[in-house]
């Protein structure tokens, strides 16, 4: 430990505004404390979460103004004293790159984290590539083998096959001999193809096309879209499927409150999960556990993030990274995010 005075940059979204209303600030970081370490940026993703942020829809969203960053992979340059409740972590040292789950304050260049939410990332395996499976890998990892319990020889519908989570799906569960239907664009369609999956255009008629290629339903159907659309989903699967709805895109851009949105969405699946014909529908919450039973909570997530990172560094699942922008360039890096151009994610990236 030190008292040299630590300066953070961050980015900041003051309120409800377009990507250009981000500001940048410098502040002074204390030091690290008890069960802390001082990690310095080098990557964070841009994902669906910020886009409603900004729009001030996102479900659980903190009060304006913070500083975004739903992801964190970096560098410890420092750490404070050990505590009780986690007195060591392996691979977590000064000098470790590793990986977190921030939900927000991940768009800056220095920040203070909990050890205990820190995941060492493989040697060999780039902070670009790590932080593209963090929110994503878990998401991914979490849906299919915990919620949905897809097993080799599954067939499963993912919608948004070309986009950050839907990539990631993709790839593990053809990774675990998993059949995909992905839903894309006309121009994304040979994306989702080279992954393995059977690209269907999300602007035809899905639910025929999908019982075209699964005429007796499919395991599980991995919906980020929401709305009515979710109806369709619920009805393309097959006798003991399971619905995984774990986002409401199709009302990005409507006004009003986000929480009430989600309600609504619960509420519809609650009611479907409770009918007597074997079929499940489930809200994904990422975070869902972690304030009830927090250790547990975190080593499950230790334990996925871990296995997705050993299938990166083996090569059985590839990064799919789109582009990164550096920190300075945050709100180019939203509003491409926004376009519906990229292929996998968007990365920001912290000073070299």
């Amino acid at each position: 430990m030190n008292n040299t005075v630590i300066q953070a940059t961050e980015v900041v979204l003051p309120g409800v505004g377009e990507p250009e209303s981000l500001l940048t600030r410098v502040r002074e970081l204390p030091q690290s404390g008890p069960g802390q370490a001082l990690v310095r940026m080098e990557a964070s993703g841009v994902s669906f979460a910020e886009q409603q942020m900004r729009r001030g829809t996102y479900y659980d969203m903190p009060a304006f103004p913070f500083v975004p960053g739903y992801d964190v992979v970096g560098v410890v340059e420092e750490l404070g004293p050990p505590v009780r409740e986690w007195p060591g972590r392996p691979g977590v040292a000064v000098g470790a790159r590793v990986a977190a789950l921030t939900r927000t304050g991940g768009w800056a260049d220095r920040m203070l984290l909990d050890t205990c939410d820190l995941v060492p990332v493989p040697d060999g395996v780039g902070a670009a590539d790590a932080v593209s499976l963090v929110t994503n890998g878990a998401t991914a990892w979490r849906m299919l083998f915990r919620t949905a319990r897809v097993r080799s020889g599954d067939t499963v519908m993912v919608h948004g096959a070309n986009g950050g989570v839907g990539s990631v799906l993709v790839q593990l569960a053809r990774a675990h001999g998993v059949r995909v239907i992905g839903t894309a664009s006309a121009r994304h369609q040979e994306a989702v193809a080279a992954m393995g999956a059977e690209p269907v255009d999300y602007r035809g008629d899905v639910l025929a096309r999908v019982r075209e290629l699964a005429p007796h339903g499919v395991a599980a159907v991995f919906d980020h879209v929401g709305g009515e659309g979710v109806k369709d989903s619920w009805r393309m699967l097959a006798p003991g499927g399971t619905l995984v709805s774990y986002g409401s895109a199709s009302t990005r851009d409507r006004a009003g409150n986000g929480t009430l949105t989600v309600l609504r969405l619960v509420a519809r699946l609650a009611l479907w999960n409770a009918l007597p014909n074997g079929r499940g529908a489930h809200f994904f919450n990422l975070w869902a556990g972690k304030a009830r039973r927090p250790e547990r909570y975190r080593a499950g997530l230790r334990a996925d993030l871990e296995r997705v990172f050993a299938l990166l560094r083996s090569g059985g699942i590839e990064a799919k990274v789109d582009r990164a922008f550096p920190l300075t360039e945050a709100p180019e890096a939203l509003r491409y995010a926004e376009s519906g151009a990229a292929v996998g994610k968007v990365v920001i990236r912290g000073e070299a």
